[in-house]
């Protein structure tokens, strides 16, 4: 039995000779596997014939006696008994009262004080079958047994991990090779010889070493790993390169580990890193040109912005200067006139300082955004704004024919911001209403501008026209940069328009009218909100 390595053979050899030895009717082997206990075989006699049926199962109160099997796994002792069915701690089992067993035996397995496995044997047809001189055979067989079952547990662990090995170096998904310290390459698989591109015969004749395999400048990082393998017995994985066959290089990842502490030998995996060493050039130059296209874009931005500002600031300016020249047209034509109206020319000439001050505060506004001085916030009443706004655009507005009507609430509602702004804003609203009246010819030219307590806390300004109207599939767009329905237009009015109520924390949107024209509306938070 000593000599058995395989362990079914094992298994049967040590039932058969169990059973004849002892006298036995029926026998269990039952082996630790892990945590539990499982029952390994079952042997019977026939006609002098003893039958072995390999199984693994769980072990059940249909198997034996299960407090005497408990006993012999708790205290590692044997159990014998000449008739269970006489009185006995273990007379009570229901096992053998259901099969009227009469002899049992129950033999532990230990190796080094651990129990290995339990052998159970039993006769119910003779009570005393279990003499002295059997016991002690049976005892020196479970001794054997133990020290047997252990040794070819450990062989068939052992070529486990062996095949695995085995297929791992097989599946040719990694170059694997033995070697030795002197540099020689002992054995390697297919994965391998592909990598470097040599062959058995090479290896056969002498050609592969894996030293001269490597270029000169990694010999260094090489006896620095040979270093780690002696201290250690592993070589923690490392990049660097082997000479194909060809002549050229490739980039590999080494790890090896020594078979055995103090031997010479031992066993390397290489992973072939060209194609992540094109990837990572790939993505070098990705980057590199990610960066020149994030320059390039750096600088288109900067010059729209810059066209951007350039076409704001033409668009500030155009109305007050646009103003300014009008009424000194106006003022001009007035004092020209045969008939002096020197109060007439006098207004003129108001409005258009008022207008060259305008230009004046917009050009201090822009100073100011330059400089990033922050907004002039002050108490505005919106009557006032809208009427001092109107008297700007005066001489404009009598100009183009158009009539004005307001509705402005009582008292007047009240906010905090910076008057240059919101009056550019109201500014430029009327002038769209006006430029989309100046084709009307079958109906009046209205203008209509209100104000009005928008509850709870804020003051809300339409500026109504009778104009051309407004698609509503493009009411949200108009106030996208640079979109103009104008032959002309620059697309940038309405655009910084919501820019300053979104800075004042409002909200600017417009909508066709209920007849003919456009309504524009803008809210701002009231005096009391704001503070």
């Amino acid at each position: 039995m000593s000599g058995e390595i395989i362990e079914e053979k094992l298994i049967d050899t040590l039932m058969r000779t169990a059973i004849e030895h002892a006298g036995a009717e029926r026998g269990l082997l039952i082996l630790a596997r892990g945590d539990e206990y499982r029952v390994e075989a079952e042997a019977t006699t026939s006609s002098d014939t003893v039958t072995v049926d390999l199984r693994q199962a769980s072990v059940t109160a249909a198997d034996l006696p299960e407090s005497v099997f408990h006993y012999v796994v708790r205290t590692k002792e044997s159990v014998l008994l000449h008739d269970a069915s006489s009185a006995s701690p273990f007379s009570a089992d229901e096992y053998i009262h259901r099969h009227h067993t009469r002899s049992i035996l129950c033999l532990p397995f230990v190796k080094q004080a651990r129990l290995v496995g339990v052998l159970y044997l039993e006769n119910n047809l003779t009570s005393h079958v279990f003499t002295p001189s059997r016991t002690t055979v049976l005892k020196l067989l479970a001794s054997e047994a133990a020290i047997s079952l252990e040794n070819t547990r450990l062989y068939g662990d052992l070529q486990e991990r062996e095949a695995r090995v085995r297929r791992l170096v097989d599946a040719n998904i990694i170059g694997i090779f033995i070697w030795d310290l002197d540099g020689r390459i002992i054995d390697a698989n297919e994965a391998f010889f592909r990598l470097v591109g040599y062959d058995r015969n090479d290896l056969a004749s002498g050609l592969l070493r894996w030293r001269e395999l490597t270029p000169a400048e990694w010999r260094d990082a090489d006896d620095r790993r040979v270093a780690e393998l002696k201290a250690t017995g592993i070589a923690q994985p490392y990049e660097k390169e082997y000479f194909q066959k060809s002549g050229n290089r490739v980039p590999v990842l080494v790890g090896a580990a020594n078979f055995e502490e103090g031997r010479d030998e031992g066993v390397a995996f290489v992973v072939d890193l060209t194609d992540r060493k094109r990837a990572e050039a790939a993505i070098r130059e990705g980057e590199r040109r990610y960066r020149e296209i994030e320059m390039e874009l750096a600088h288109a931005n900067r010059v729209a912005t810059m066209g951007e500002f350039t076409a704001s600031i033409a668009h500030e300016l155009r109305q007050p200067l646009s103003a300014a020249v009008t009424n000194g047209t106006t003022c001009q034509h007035w004092l020209s006139e045969p008939t002096l109206d020197l109060a007439r020319a006098r207004r003129a000439a108001q409005r258009m300082i008022a207008a060259a001050r305008r230009a004046s505060e917009v050009m201090d506004r822009i100073r100011g955004l330059l400089n990033k001085t922050p907004p002039e916030r002050t108490r505005i009443a919106i009557n006032d704004l809208l009427r001092e706004t109107l008297a700007v655009m005066d001489a404009e507005l009598r100009a183009r024919q158009i009539v004005v009507a307001t509705e402005l609430a009582e008292p007047s509602p009240s906010t905090i911001g910076d008057r240059v702004q919101l009056q550019q804003v109201v500014l430029n609203l009327i002038m769209n209403g006006v430029e989309a009246m100046s084709l009307v010819a079958d109906r009046s030219r209205l203008l209509r501008i209100s104000s009005q307590h928008e509850p709870p806390s804020s003051v809300l300004v339409s500026v109504v026209d009778s104009g051309t109207g407004l698609d509503p599939a493009i009411a949200e767009r108009i106030f996208d940069p640079f979109f103009t329905t104008k032959a002309g237009g620059m697309g940038m009015g309405l655009s910084i328009c919501r820019s300053i109520i979104d800075g004042h924390g409002g909200r600017l949107w417009a909508s066709p009218a209920l007849s003919y024209g456009a309504l524009v509306q803008f809210t701002l938070p009231t005096e009391d909100s704001v503070l």
